[in-house]
């Protein structure tokens, strides 16, 4: 059974102050907010960054890496990229110290904003994915422009195109994540006019898990256009992601304010 552990003075920290401990072999973030104490894992849930550096706002901390923000009073994912929440401790002051007793179990469970059970674990059903498919899957307002009335392949074609491209965690397609940073039309090489399509991709971190399976998917995608010979994805770093990059209606399936 865990215990309570002395961690600090009360007085060495300032409100709005931090402080990295170590317990039991695991490291736990400790801020302090007026006369209010918290503790929770020193772990971003979305790709393993420290928390204890990171800017406090209020009871609201955001990681140093890609800005996602956990409520350190509870553990809560507040914000993307991270879509579960960190472990939170019970904390408490006696004769002037800090203690912190260590919650059982990883974490407090899944963030406000993911989709219900219900959705997220719907059977998956096999999809044959064909161009004309495709095509019947772009907005009515792109297909009336004058290029693709007139079948030719544009970069806005593509972009609708990846829009069912979508984020196995989140739910939501790259293009609305904002991961496409540019999508060039090569000149065809090819006596019937096929066009190469190279499309520089970001992830919401270096080791996001989910990469193979959008660069996989963004090919097959984009190659079953008729008009396509070719498909090449590039991984770009720079600028990093963040999530001022998504549109509002990411923001607003991901309840986002």
């Amino acid at each position: 059974m865990n215990e309570f552990v002395k961690v600090a003075t009360a007085d060495e920290l300032s409100d709005g102050g931090h402080l990295l401990v170590e317990i039991a072999g695991e490291l736990i973030a400790v801020f302090r907010v007026s006369n209010d104490y918290y503790a929770i894992d020193d772990v971003c849930t979305h790709d393993g960054g420290p928390l204890v550096d990171g800017e406090l706002n209020g009871h609201a901390v955001a990681c140093p890496r890609h800005g996602a923000k956990f409520d350190i009073r509870t553990g809560a994912a507040l914000s993307m990229p991270a879509i579960r929440s960190t472990r939170s401790h019970v904390v408490k002051v006696q004769d002037g110290s800090v203690f912190v007793k260590l919650s059982d179990g990883t974490s407090s469970g899944p963030t406000s904003f993911m989709k219900p059970a219900s959705e997220c674990c719907a059977p998956q059903v096999s999809v044959v994915v064909t161009p004309e498919t495709l095509l019947e899957s772009v907005p009515t307002e792109v297909l009336e422009s004058e290029s693709l009335n007139s079948g030719k392949l544009c970069e806005d074609l593509v972009r609708e195109l990846l829009k069912q491209v979508k984020d196995p965690e989140l739910f939501v397609n790259v293009v609305d994540l904002g991961l496409i940073y540019a999508v060039t039309l090569l000149p065809s090489e090819t006596p019937d006019g096929k066009q190469k399509v190279s499309v520089d991709m970001t992830m919401t971190s270096p080791a996001c898990p989910a990469g193979p399976q959008l660069i996989g998917d963004t090919k097959r995608v984009v190659a079953a256009h008729p008009q396509v010979s070719g498909v090449e994805v590039r991984i770009v770093m720079d600028p990093p992601w963040t999530p001022d990059r998504m549109t509002e209606a990411a923001k607003d399936q991901l309840g986002i304010f």
